[in-house]
């Protein structure tokens, strides 16, 4: 299909790059400000709303119960807990700006047609911090983009943007292939940049991580190549964050290749032991709440041999976190059980055994930090330790899921993009294409859709007042 045309045959007020939360955001703002908006989504309209699609919730700040939100979650504890899974690294001052600016989102976001649930149970209760979709992302995408429709945004479906033309500081026109055609010219005024990370690259994830990101799997969408994150670093815009940092997450080792999302994640390395090809544990199954730590076990398993980790739980536990989408292996004996995994039973028969000598007595918690621990043992499990002795038990093999990328554009607290010399005119990001600059490494629950409508919306509102 041919692109459509602006109204009155000029530019386009504003054109948007990608088709998932921080486009929308984007392209509903400006729109309402007056302006006319193309959005240029890369996949087919089923696909549509990258790794959007694929969301649960939304992280968001208040000071007293809102919505579905439970009690307070304010500034502090929410800037603290980014702290803490990031280590650090991030942009104190724009993280602030989306802590602070999540607390006015939530009304704009049930006031564009999305729709809020109460939080689950289990390993995913978040009621006081986390603001679930009722439908998920997917629901929410298709509100967002009957909204979009409403005001008069034009989308054209697997728009592959080749290029972003910049004639010094300033966007003039975007080179454009839709649905494997020929390249056309796409003007306007102002260009928002929202297409996501490079993920999907895997000739580009070994290039940043190695050989062993081969065998990684990518839970995110496949349309994330980072073709316009590289057009723009190679035109000499500044990029801010680790190519080999990412949204990392312990997925079923069964999942598909690409866009398994987030039903192929397991819940259950809390109530578990872990251990790799070799049978050995290597990290704390018990470190914090799974909230919290989920996004770290895709690294740390990336690091095993063949990357691969192997999750085993027993009868009393099985009921404690979210179903998987694959049943788990299930054997009455531990050496049944290692031997289907195709690992080594003796050794971990023994590894097991050692894990229940180190458990102590305690008041079992499995929503909250319970301070269970085992003794003498390294590496230690500091929370819900109890013995793994109760059959028939139950193992999940472990394979990374990439769900999105670090690397990014850097910008301001305006979502202005830097270019090779200063701040660019009329180009803007928002989304994963920028989070890096608040994501240094490390997740917390919910909050890529908190970073992509903060400054989707601001992107949006920028580039508006640009045209005006």
């Amino acid at each position: 299909m041919r692109s459509p045309t602006p109204p009155r045959g000029k530019p386009w007020d504003v054109l948007v790059v990608g088709g998932g939360n921080a486009a929308l955001c984007a392209a509903i703002t400006a729109a309402e400000a007056g302006c006319s908006v193309l959005i240029l989504e890369g996949a087919p309209k089923p696909y549509r709303g990258g790794n959007s699609r694929h969301t649960r919730n939304f992280r968001c700040m208040h000071r007293g119960p809102m919505s579905v939100l439970t009690d307070a979650y304010e500034e502090e504890e929410y800037f603290n807990d980014l702290l803490l899974v990031t280590k650090g690294k991030t942009d104190e001052k724009l993280a602030r700006l989306v802590i602070g600016t999540s607390e006015e989102c939530l009304p704009w976001m049930i006031a564009h047609g999305v729709h809020f649930q109460p939080s689950l149970s289990g390993t995913l209760s978040l009621s006081r911090t986390n603001a679930f979709f009722l439908g998920g992302g997917k629901s929410l995408v298709n509100a967002y983009y009957n909204t979009a429709q409403d005001l008069g945004v034009a989308v054209v479906y697997e728009a592959q943007v080749k290029h972003i033309h910049l004639d010094g500081d300033r966007f003039t026109h975007a080179d454009v292939s839709i649905e494997g055609g020929p390249v056309e010219q796409i003007a306007a005024n102002s260009v928002v940049l929202a297409s996501g990370g490079f993920q999907s690259d895997i000739e580009w994830l070994t290039r940043a991580w190695g050989p062993a990101a081969a065998n990684f799997l990518i839970r995110g969408t496949p349309y994330n190549r980072g073709v316009v994150l590289k057009d723009m670093i190679d035109q000499g815009c500044e990029s801010v964050g680790d190519p080999t940092q990412c949204h990392c997450v312990a997925i079923d080792g069964r999942a598909p290749k690409y866009d398994g999302g987030i039903c192929t994640r397991l819940d259950c390395v809390p109530f578990s032991v872990v251990v790799n090809k070799n049978g050995d544990r290597f990290y704390d199954e018990g470190e914090d709440t799974w909230p919290k730590r989920y996004a770290i076990w895709g690294r740390l398993v990336a690091a095993q041999p063949e990357q691969v980790g192997f999750s085993i739980i027993d009868s009393k536990s099985i009921d404690l976190f979210m179903p998987s989408v694959f049943p788990p292996t299930q054997a009455d004996t531990m050496e049944e059980l290692a031997e289907k995994l195709g690992l080594d039973p003796a050794k971990v028969a023994r590894t097991v055994a050692e894990f229940n000598n180190a458990c102590r007595p305690g008041n079992f918690h499995p929503t909250e930090r319970d301070g269970m621990a085992t003794e003498g043992l390294e590496p230690p499990k500091t929370n819900w330790a109890r013995p793994i002795d109760r059959p028939p038990f139950y193992g999940y093999q472990l394979r990374p899921g990439v769900t999105f990328t670090y690397l990014g554009l850097k910008v301001d607290e305006t979502a202005r993009v830097e270019g090779p010399d200063g701040r660019l005119a009329n180009v803007w990001a928002a989304g994963e294409i920028m989070a890096g600059s608040i994501l240094g490494q490390g997740y917390l629950a919910g909050f890529g859709m908190t970073i992509g409508t903060v400054f989707g919306r601001i992107a949006g509102r920028e580039a508006a007042a640009h045209v005006a």
